[in-house]
């Protein structure tokens, strides 16, 4: 039982001391083996330091990795997220233009509507005055007809025929055209 406890506790570092006792023969062995049994036990300490700072920066190399997969992770989840941000930006930009356009073509079809009756109403009022006017006043000038001082005197302006039912009926199919057209963009 002692042959295991020394082998154990000493037995690597005596077999080690005596051959080096043996190689190098000093004048005093004994205080060279006692030198030699400090200097081993400095060694197997130093060893042991070393090996314990070896995994702590194992360790640490390990965690330093982890957080630049971390970081690297929530940089591309950043740029994920400007990304994002920068498409709904777009994506709102686009329906702000959309909405726009959407207004500006109604204005356009209600001008254009406007524009419509007030060209349907004074061709109703064109052919109420022609018919109102009698044949007498036909020939004349407007400077004529005209009961104004300083009217103008112009020279005579022969019209053209007014607008018949059927032009009538194809300024409404322009205008569902035209209607129909913008209605279908939206």
């Amino acid at each position: 039982m002692e042959s295991a406890y020394l082998q154990k506790n000493l037995g690597t570092c005596l077999t080690q001391g005596l051959a080096e006792v043996a190689r190098m023969r000093p004048v005093d062995p004994i205080e060279y083996l006692a030198l030699w049994i400090y200097k081993y036990k400095n060694n197997v300490t130093m060893e042991q330091q070393r090996q314990e700072e070896m995994a702590q920066l194992e360790r640490e190399r390990e965690l330093a990795v982890m957080e630049q997969e971390m970081m690297e992770r929530l940089k591309a989840e950043e740029l994920l997220f400007q990304q994002q941000q920068l498409a709904f930006q777009l994506e709102l930009e686009m329906q702000e233009k959309e909405r726009q356009r959407i207004e500006e073509l109604q204005r356009a079809q209600e001008q254009f509507e406007k524009e419509l009756r007030i060209s349907v109403e004074n061709t109703a009022k064109g052919e109420d005055i022609s018919h109102g006017e009698d044949g007498a006043d036909s020939g004349r000038t407007l400077a004529e007809i005209s009961d104004r001082y300083g009217a103008p005197n112009l020279s005579r302006v022969e019209e053209l025929d007014e607008p018949m039912l059927s032009d009538m009926k194809k300024l409404r199919h322009k205008e569902r055209s035209f209607v129909s057209f913008y209605t279908v963009g939206k």
